[in-house]
């Protein structure tokens, strides 16, 4: 925030908290908004409808921490249940989001909102999940945390799920479905498809190199 003419003037932003599940992103955005109250700023906080794991209404932690927050079924949702008098609007697991969520926060932001949003960055195939590019490309800030690999105790960026077999992307789950991993014991499905397809196309780059 910032004065002119004796008025303040509320300067908007985007922020976002990324990384593995269990890394602690949600304690992160409840941490933030807590201060935010404190400060006495008018705070309103969302969640997806589909995230019911721990409470309908609120946003909780895996360590329990919990603050009361607003269900909505789509991005546009959040856009219109937002108060002129809302200083900072708060989005947990923003990764289960339509891709115009990007298009929300910006408008926010343009009308002087702290926006703050956490989420995974990644799948369990280990690529942007949902509008988290889009949202990570247009943020003033991004922190990205690290969760502990269950398999060698190093910081794990990757969620893994114990049950490659089903491959939607949106499938919600605790430690019954996901385990955090570090990269080299993500074991991503497909990867060696991907390896392969790598080599095949830089072989036939190096043909054609030759040939000229």
């Amino acid at each position: 925030m910032s004065f002119f003419g004796g008025s303040p003037i509320f300067s908007g932003s985007i922020e976002v908290v990324c990384g593995p599940m269990f890394s602690g992103k949600t304690e992160e955005l409840i941490r933030r908004v807590k201060r935010a109250q404190i400060a006495r700023q008018k705070v309103q906080i969302f969640k997806p409808a589909i995230d019911n794991r721990y409470h309908e209404t609120e946003v909780v932690s895996h360590s329990s921490l919990s603050i009361e927050a607003t269900p909505v079924n789509s991005s546009v949702e959040i856009l219109q249940k937002v108060f002129d008098s809302t200083r900072v609007v708060a989005i947990d697991e923003v990764q289960f989001f339509d891709e115009n969520i990007t298009v929300v926060v910006e408008k926010l932001a343009r009308r002087g909102v702290r926006v703050i949003m956490a989420g995974l960055d990644q799948d369990f195939k280990g690529v942007p999940f949902g509008p988290m590019a889009s949202l990570l490309a247009i943020a003033d800030s991004v922190d990205k945390i690290h969760a502990i690999c269950t398999l060698c105790g190093a910081p794990a960026t990757k969620t893994f799920r114990k049950n490659p077999k089903n491959s939607e992307q949106v499938l919600v789950g605790e430690t019954d479905l996901y385990e955090a991993r570090c990269r080299s014991h993500a074991d991503f499905f497909g990867e060696d498809q991907d390896q392969l397809a790598f080599f095949v196309n830089l072989n036939s780059a190096s043909d054609k190199s030759q040939n000229l």
